[in-house]
């Protein structure tokens, strides 16, 4: 395989090249690709029979209009049991993604990281403010909600976004504590409850919040179809809220923003339940056994999940992007590594759940990269990765300064210059009126880059622990003291929504939001360059069945 290959990764911001890509540059005919452990797809939906029957319609789906959006969302709304007027169809959810930002979201938005990458930069891109809730790797990555709300208030965010599981860790949050945290928050402007995933879970019969968002009117739901059904490339999705809330939405849709793809698949889901059930059901088996082999290779670790991926800590001495480019050269199996996540590193995979077969050439491909000839301890790979992590070190440093809160200037690049420098971040609770509690990343001030400035100092790395049983949990790992400084002491959360500044209305688009950060600033450029069942079950419990 072409050495081109691995270079596509480097123009990518947070995500990864696509498969058409990947195909074109290494100049392998159909179908004869790596093994795709990289994008997180159902690989028992739709079955053969259906894969056949679209097949022989193809010359009419490609050849004729599609049907309007209303027409398919009112099949989908059936097959589901919601109704139409709470729903809205979206050409993927990335295009919902776009329309709450520019629709629903006024000022700023809180949300924790890592987490897809959209639900960061799509904000940041028209300006708003983007408050970033670190995950902690020493808690599992588990979102707790309680500070969460107590980061949202003492920030004076207004929307805010939780993603049930969480992309990329797989993160499960049950649905009572949801809604208690929906309660919490409905003073805000909006919530977000993102369940792309959530068809994968098994943790409870009746995961979905769609019901109670429904009933509220400031939650949204966002759901996708393309990762339940194995179909990323028809690109569809749709959000569940209150008639106001997702007629805004649907109102700005185009007309025929829906394929003929899409339409046909709709169409076909109501012959298909049960295949679609038991699809759910064999991925769930295949993440346990897939976790269970993962967690016997040494020094690696795996985080339990909920979605149909597994988030894995590569060991001491393994690093990402030369893990990642000698699996695909090496042994064709393609993988996501996750250093341009932010709020994550080049020491994380996320790796797509597959059949067995599939997992055990994953297996045997990280055994020779991680180990060579023995099983030991791990061993640095050769130095055959690309080299970059997507300005990970200074994108962690500068969410972690900052928190989204912004910098007051950013210099300017020029030939041959190099990072650019910061300027102080703004004291804690600019721009809010609410100083954050200590819990709450402070900014530090940053002096501009220069070339004799100092670099900043090294990250220390965790130490390796006894050899993990089985899907094991996270281990511990020691995090950098932070920089001395006076902090502000905690006052408690307002009680009504009136103590907060109300918002000042929209902001011009590519304007940040006091202060906040375009998406080219948080990534380290100057935005010229790149950087690197019986049956359908209804909505609550979508796929449980089986």
């Amino acid at each position: 395989m072409s050495g081109n290959v691995t270079s596509l990764f480097r123009s990518t911001a947070a995500h990864s090249p696509s498969m058409a890509a990947l195909a074109r540059e290494s100049g392998e005919a159909a179908g004869t690709g790596p093994v795709d452990f990289c994008i997180p797809c159902n690989p028992y939906f739709p079955t053969p029979a259906m894969f056949d029957e679209m097949a022989g319609r193809l010359r009419d789906i490609i050849t004729y209009y599609p049907s309007s959006a209303d027409t398919i969302t009112a099949e989908l709304c059936s097959l589901l049991q919601l109704p139409p007027q709470c729903v809205a169809m979206g050409n993927g959810s990335t295009e919902l993604i776009t329309w709450i930002d520019h629709l629903l979201v006024r000022e700023s938005l809180a949300v924790p990281v890592p987490t897809f990458g959209r639900w960061t930069d799509q904000p940041m891109e028209t300006g708003k403010r983007v408050d970033m809730f670190p995950l902690q790797e020493a808690g599992g990555f588990a979102l707790d909600l309680a500070r969460y709300a107590e980061f949202v208030r003492a920030r004076g965010t207004r929307a805010v976004v939780v993603c049930n599981p969480n992309n990329p860790d797989g993160g499960y949050l049950h649905k009572q504590a949801l809604v208690q945290f929906m309660d919490a928050m409905a003073d805000r402007d909006l919530v977000v409850i993102d369940e792309s995933f959530l068809e994968f879970a098994d943790a409870e019969a009746e995961p979905s919040v769609v019901q109670e968002a429904m009933l509220r009117p400031n939650v949204v739901v966002l759901r996708s179809l393309g990762k339940n059904f194995g179909l990323h490339g028809i690109r569809f999705g749709y959000l569940v809220a209150n008639p106001a809330l997702a007629g805004r939405v649907r109102a700005m849709l185009p007309k025929w923003n829906l394929n003929s793809f899409a339409e046909h698949v709709v169409f076909m889901l109501r012959d298909h339940g049960p295949e679609y059930a038991r699809s759910l059901h064999q991925v769930r088996r295949d993440r346990l056994e897939m976790a269970a082999q993962l967690s016997a290779l040494p020094g690696l670790t795996v985080y339990p999940s909920q979605g149909n991926f597994l988030f894995v800590r590569l060991p001491v001495g393994a690093e990402g992007t030369a893990v990642r480019d000698r699996m695909l050269t090496e042994h064709r199996v393609l993988v996501r590594e996750c250093g341009n996540k932010i709020g994550s590193s080049s020491r994380f995979l996320r790796l797509v759940v597959r059949p067995q077969v599939d997992v055990r050439r994953l297996v045997s491909g990280l055994e020779q990269v991680l180990y060579g000839a023995g099983r030991g301890a791990a061993v640095p790979g050769p130095a055959t990765g690309t080299g970059y992590s997507s300005g990970t070190a200074a994108v962690d440093r500068l969410m972690y300064e900052t928190n989204g809160s912004g910098m007051r200037a950013i210099t300017a690049q020029t030939a041959g210059a190099g990072a650019p420098g910061l300027a102080a971040a703004p004291s804690p609770g600019t721009g809010t009126g609410v100083p954050l509690p200590a819990a709450v990343p402070v900014a530090v001030p940053v002096a501009p880059a220069a070339a004799t400035a100092p670099g900043p100092p090294p990250v220390p790395q965790p130490v390796p622990g006894p050899q993990p049983a089985p899907y094991p949990g996270p281990v511990p790992v020691p995090h950098p003291a932070p920089v001395p400084q006076p902090v502000p002491a905690p006052v408690p959360a307002p009680a009504a929504a009136a103590a907060y500044p109300p918002p000042v209305g929209p902001t011009p688009p590519g304007v940040p939001a006091r202060g906040g950060l375009t998406a080219a600033q948080v990534r380290g450029t100057n935005g010229l360059e790149s950087v690197p069942a019986t049956g359908w079950p209804n909505a609550v419990g979508m796929g449980q069945a089986g």
